[in-house]
C-alpha cells in the first residue's frame, strides 16, 4: 500500500493496549455545540480554513480536535472512510516527499523520535491520506503537511479509541 502525496504505513498489527502506555494521557481538545445537520453522529469532520477536526457526536454536540492540514494546493476535499489503524507504524516518504527531501532514509521505524507519524495513524479509503499523530506538536494549528491530518498525539490516542474502521471522514475547505 503506498500514499501517493502523504506517507505508506507499514504492516504493524493494531493494538489499543499499547496506546495506554503512552507518557501522555488521552484527552480531547474540547466538547463544542455542533449543528451542521449535512453530518451523522460518528463523523470525522475536517474544516481545512479552520484546521480542526470534529468527531460528531449525538445531541447537536462534536469533540473538537485543532489539527494541521494540508500545504496551499495540497489539502484535500472530498469524502472517504477509516480503512485502516496502526499503533507507531514505521514510515516511507512519498515519492513528492522524496523530491523535496532527498536525504531522508527509505524507512523510519515505528516509535523512532523521527518518525513524522507519531504514536498512531488511521489510513483513509482515498488511498493518499491518513489522520495521524506527529513529533513536531508545533506543526499543528498550521497548513504544512503533503495532504495528511496531524494531530497532537494525545489526540490521535482520543480519537485512535473512538472511531473504527469504515468511519466516514468529510473534508471541506
Amino acid at each position: 500500500m503506498g500514499f501517493n502525496s502523504c506517507y505508506r504505513i507499514g504492516l504493524f498489527a493494531v493494538a489499543l493496549s499499547l496506546l495506554s502506555n503512552s507518557q501522555m494521557p488521552a484527552m480531547a481538545a474540547e466538547l463544542v455545540g455542533f449543528s451542521d445537520h449535512r453530518f451523522r453522529p460518528g463523523t470525522i469532520v475536517i474544516r481545512n480554513s479552520e484546521k480542526r477536526l470534529y468527531l460528531v457526536l449525538r445531541g447537536k454536540r462534536a469533540i473538537r480536535y485543532k489539527v494541521a492540514v494540508g500545504k496551499p494546493r495540497k489539502a484535500w476535499t472530498g469524502q472517504a472512510q477509516i480503512t485502516a489503524k496502526y499503533v507507531k507504524p514505521d514510515w516511507s516518504p512519498s515519492a513528492e516527499v522524496r523530491r523535496d527531501f532527498p536525504h531522508l532514509p527509505a524507512v523510519i521505524a515505528g516509535g523512532a523520535p523521527n518518525n513524522p507519524m507519531g504514536v498512531a495513524a488511521m489510513t483513509l479509503s482515498n488511498g493518499n491520506y491518513a489522520i495521524h499523530g506527529t513529533n513536531r506538536p508545533g506543526s499543528i494549528g498550521r497548513a504544512v503537511s503533503y495532504g495528511c491530518i496531524r494531530m497532537a498525539n494525545h489526540d490521535i490516542q482520543d480519537l485512535f479509541q473512538r472511531v473504527g474502521i469504515r468511519t466516514p471522514v468529510v473534508a471541506l475547505p
